[in-house]
């Protein structure tokens, strides 16, 4: 590893970012309504010497599946000497259960003061990390390489950002690196693949009580597709010969009375897998068996219901090669902190699955985080500043 030097923060320093940290888990901005923590941002570079017109935002918020109020906020720093452009990224979307949040610190670590509410560590701790590296570089005028720093928006709801983000705005990086959950020694070399599907199941309405025969219940439809995925193995963690993946019916609506027989059941669901083809399999598995339900119930007159089925990629499974530029790199540096790396692959999608999609391998590292999406969640504040050494000297420019 190239030899980097991290300036020494003094206890001042470090309570210097512990507070930034804590004051960011406070502003709220769950998916959609990130304006006011983009601007936090924003305020704080150019408080510390950015040129206002090195931070741009896009409009991804506008392809989104939701309405949003800000794009995707990147900041760009030309290098004190010539090297490949790197990126280091986070999301700025908490999830609802975060909305509200007064953090609260006992020592080392944060949880939040309301029993119902989420920290919001996930993931403004990881926003933390890539502004603490940005501000670190301003105030110090320390020499690095050229730089890209990326807040993404709508992550929590699909990776929608950092799907729709204008890529252009990155600057052309080689590599990056992404924080979001965990611990910092944790680096995310690989992700699963999701894909979501809707399902619209039509059935033919009745007086439930004077003539059901005539009726074709939606819920019955529906029941019996879940059953057959949960009879025949593929909902819930899926096994087939070597192939794994998951799937999950997570909602089903329908039906307003219990005299009328329903004639209309949405459903939502999904298929996970790291091999691509087997997630085709699962989605057409879910496909078959909704049609076979379809054609199990039929009314005294002969008609049956219906079925409409549409989805799409949320984000593509990924894995990197230990080879990878970004991986050597964040290995060297967690080591020459005295960690061992832990290299993982995630069960969930991240900004890394679109980050690399769009042609820049990306692995991510934690922050600290624990219990992400869950009142109970925390910030240990120690990993917290492990993490910021990890971004500092990654965009200094440490080499594997």
């Amino acid at each position: 590893m190239a030899e980097i030097q991290i300036p020494k923060r003094t206890k001042k320093e470090k309570e210097a970012l512990i507070s930034q940290v804590i004051e960011m888990m406070a502003i709220p901005g769950k998916s959609g309504e990130e304006q006011q923590i983009a601007e936090y941002i924003r305020n704080q570079l150019v408080d510390a010497g950015a040129d206002p017109k090195a931070i741009r935002t896009d409009t991804s918020h506008r392809k989104t599946r939701i309405k949003g109020e800000v794009g995707n906020l990147v900041f760009k720093l030309s290098g004190t000497y010539k090297a490949p452009r790197r990126m280091l990224s986070a999301h700025m979307d908490t999830v609802p259960i975060c909305e509200g949040c007064r953090p609260k610190r006992v020592g080392m670590r944060v949880t939040s003061m309301d029993k119902h509410t989420g920290l919001g560590a996930d993931n403004r701790a990881g926003c933390g990390v890539v502004l603490s590296t940005a501000l670190e570089i301003l105030r110090r005028g320390l020499e690095h390489p050229p730089l890209t720093f990326t807040w993404f928006v709508q992550e929590e709801v699909g990776l929608q950002g950092s799907r729709h983000a204008t890529t252009s705005l990155f600057g052309n990086p080689e590599l990056a690196f992404n924080w979001d959950g965990g611990s910092p020694v944790k680096m995310t070399v690989g992700a699963t693949g999701g894909y979501r599907m809707t399902i619209n199941v039509q059935g033919i309405a009745s007086h439930a009580g004077v003539c059901p025969e005539r009726g074709v219940s939606a819920i019955a439809i529906a029941s019996l597709a879940i059953a057959d995925l949960q009879e025949n193995g593929w909902h819930g963690a899926i096994k087939k010969g070597k192939q794994t993946g998951t799937s999950n019916v997570g909602i089903v609506r329908g039906g307003n009375a219990t005299n009328v027989v329903t004639d209309h059941v949405y459903v939502r669901a999904e298929a996970r897998s790291h091999n691509s083809n087997f997630r085709k399999r699962i989605v057409r598995e879910i496909e078959k068996a909704f049609q076979r339900a379809v054609k199990k119930i039929k009314n005294v007159e002969g008609e049956r219901g219906s079925v409409e089925i549409e989805g799409f990629l949320d984000y593509d499974s990924f894995k990197l090669s230990p080879k990878e530029p970004c991986v050597q790199i964040a290995s060297s540096v967690i080591r020459s902190l005295n960690y061992e790396p832990l290299p993982a692959i995630a069960d969930g999608g991240l900004d890394a699955n679109w980050i690399t999609k769009h042609g820049v391998p990306t692995v991510s590292m934690g922050c600290g985080q624990l219990n992400a999406h869950m009142v109970t969640e925390t910030l240990n504040l120690k990993e917290y500043l492990i993490a910021c050494d990890i971004g500092l000297a990654i965009s200094l420019g440490a080499e594997g």
